[in-house]
């Protein structure tokens, strides 16, 4: 019988833009959140600034006091290009700064103790042929791959190259399936576009699963919505994960929400301790026997 002691929740610094990565941090663990996923950008380690290792080493201290897990989150807006968003990708003919972004990225998870090192395709280029675009991006994939010392998350996006599970299945094949290519899922996303329903997505991908990010979604509308405001029914899916075999962090992404980061970050966490109790209630697998790690009583 399989024992399965409870979903590990996180939430991501992405939400938190406004905040000096030290008090996001404190602020999440206050909560009671157990990670956190980390985007690499100017105000949150950016890798690129002098003084970066110091910053790592203190970020690495702070994790640990305070508990938290890490995934390291790649999806800073103008990081790379201060014109264009996102911008170079894998695709593009500059590749190469994408490529040395996700090395060092790759580096200071390592630091870290990361989990996972999270990334995606980008939207093809204005003028790049398809076919060119994926082979653009496999073979970037695979230099990232050569030296990578912590698990990689390829995450399918709405609107980008890869945008499904179905997609991801593609580039790991291009790729040989190597064993430290795994799949970021955002729950959020497949609501948005994939063809089955949500909790059946998470039980096709559990076993590549290296990264969850969740977050509500409505049908055909990539917005990262709070938690009952959009059209997932939340139980089901945290019990997919948990029969899957999932172990790793389940992040909350909740990227535009920065402005009330706290409040937004509170409301997240006793959401999903409520989808998860009612989760554990029903006992909808009668192989998987449900506990909880003891929390004070919450109203949803």
């Amino acid at each position: 019988m399989t024992e399965v002691t409870g979903l590990r929740f996180g939430y991501g610094t992405n939400g938190f833009a406004n905040h000096r990565l030290k008090d996001a941090l404190e602020v999440i663990a206050g909560l009671g959140y157990e990670g956190v996923a980390l985007t690499l950008d100017q105000g949150h380690l950016d890798p690129y600034a002098p003084g970066v290792a110091g910053e790592v080493a203190a970020a690495a201290d702070l994790l640990r006091d305070l508990g938290l897990g890490v995934v390291i989150e790649t999806g800073a807006r103008y990081l790379l290009d201060p014109r264009h968003k996102h911008a170079p990708t894998l695709q593009h003919d500059e590749r190469k700064v994408r490529i040395d972004f996700l090395r060092r990225a790759v580096a200071i998870g390592a630091d870290l103790g990361a989990e996972a090192v999270s990334f995606w395709a980008g939207v093809r280029p204005e003028g790049v042929p398809e076919d060119t675009a994926w082979e653009r991006l496999a073979d970037g994939c695979a230099l990232v791959l050569d030296d990578a010392t912590v698990p990689l998350g390829f995450e399918p996006e709405p609107g980008m190259l890869v945008e499904t599970i179905a997609d991801w299945r593609r580039l790991r094949d291009a790729l040989g399936r190597p064993p430290g290519f795994g799949l970021t899922l955002d729950i959020g996303h497949c609501r948005c576009l994939e063809p089955d329903p949500v909790p059946d997505c998470v039980a096709s991908a559990g076993e590549h699963l290296v990264n969850v990010q969740i977050d509500d979604m409505r049908r055909g509308v990539h917005e990262h919505l709070e938690f009952g405001t959009g059209e997932i029914d939340f139980p089901p899916v945290l019990a997919a994960l948990a029969a899957s075999g999932y172990r790793g962090l389940v992040a909350v992404e909740l990227p535009r929400h920065s402005h009330a980061a706290p409040d937004v970050a509170a409301r997240s966490i006793e959401f999903l301790r409520a989808a998860w109790r009612e989760a554990a209630s029903t006992r909808a697998t009668p192989a998987v026997h449900w506990t909880e790690r003891a929390e004070p009583e919450r109203k949803r």
